[in-house]
């Protein structure tokens, strides 16, 4: 077996991978509050040809030869960094300034988590509205309940203040709290969060627990801005020179591919 071919189609392989999530990054620079993700490689294992050993006058040789089988993608990281505010002039949309996420419920009762501020106000049974999601899915308040007004609210006067907090005019026209709030959370390590599709995300054992950041002490709180919502972080510059790298590195791996073959031709040559 010819080492050079499977260490080749293995970097062909990882670069592929590599591609495929700087494409994916570039597809959804537009996408509302999504995070740029970058593959992480890992080297495989290694064959030793010669171990540490002396030579015939009993001198040492302290270093051994090994070579490399080649890569594999290890992981995908997801970079939290914070994306540019886009104005919208939305009255439901929300954009965060800080580390927190919105926790929405879906249809199966299970909590997910966003930077996706672009909400909607949905008539409910009781003949009120409710916060949602595009999909319909409620936004969970301060203590983990969907956000819910009566009938007696009109939507198009309801206001948030930088904490999150419900503003709605009263007698005199003058804002004043309605006792409910946009709910945020924060994790201790957010890039183990697990990807659920639509810029959502799942709480693992990697990320922690989510972290209410109304009663957990010792977190810097987020604050939120109406009218406005967070664009990707991706930047187009660097995952097109990413690209370009990527490129050139499958085009290597090819290229050795085609070299170790012609070897073998000219080795298979030599008995005619």
């Amino acid at each position: 077996m010819v080492r050079s071919l499977w260490t080749a189609a293995s970097g062909m392989l990882a670069q592929q991978v590599n591609v495929d999530n700087i494409a994916n990054n570039l597809a959804n620079v537009s996408t509302t509050g999504y995070k740029t993700q970058k593959v992480q490689f890992k080297n495989l294992l290694y064959q030793n040809l010669q171990t540490e050993t002396t030579s015939a006058n009993n001198e040492t040789k302290p270093t051994e030869a090994q070579v490399g089988l080649g890569v594999r993608s290890a992981a995908i990281q997801l970079l939290f960094k914070q994306g540019s505010f886009l104005e919208t002039e939305g009255i439901t949309d929300f954009a965060i300034s800080g580390d927190g996420f919105f926790a929405i419920t879906d249809d199966f009762g299970k909590t997910l988590y966003t930077r996706n501020g672009n909400f909607y106000w949905a008539m409910n049974e009781q003949g009120g509205v409710t916060l949602t999601n595009s999909e319909g899915h409620p936004v969970m308040d301060t203590t983990g309940n969907p956000i819910t007004f009566d009938k007696g609210y009109m939507t198009s006067k309801i206001t948030i203040d930088s904490e999150g907090n419900f503003m709605y005019p009263d007698e005199t026209n003058n804002l004043r709290k309605t006792g409910k709030a946009i709910g945020l959370w924060q994790f201790q390590n957010p890039g183990g969060l697990n990807k659920e599709g639509n810029s959502n995300y799942s709480e693992t054992a990697a990320s922690g627990q989510a972290m209410n950041e109304i009663s957990t002490a010792g977190i810097k709180r987020s604050t939120m801005v109406q009218g406005y919502l967070e664009g990707s972080n991706v930047q187009v510059a660097d995952e097109m020179v990413n690209l370009i790298t990527a490129q050139r590195a499958y085009e290597l791996n090819s290229r050795a591919i085609t070299t170790t073959d012609t070897m073998m031709q000219q080795a298979n040559n030599l008995r005619q």
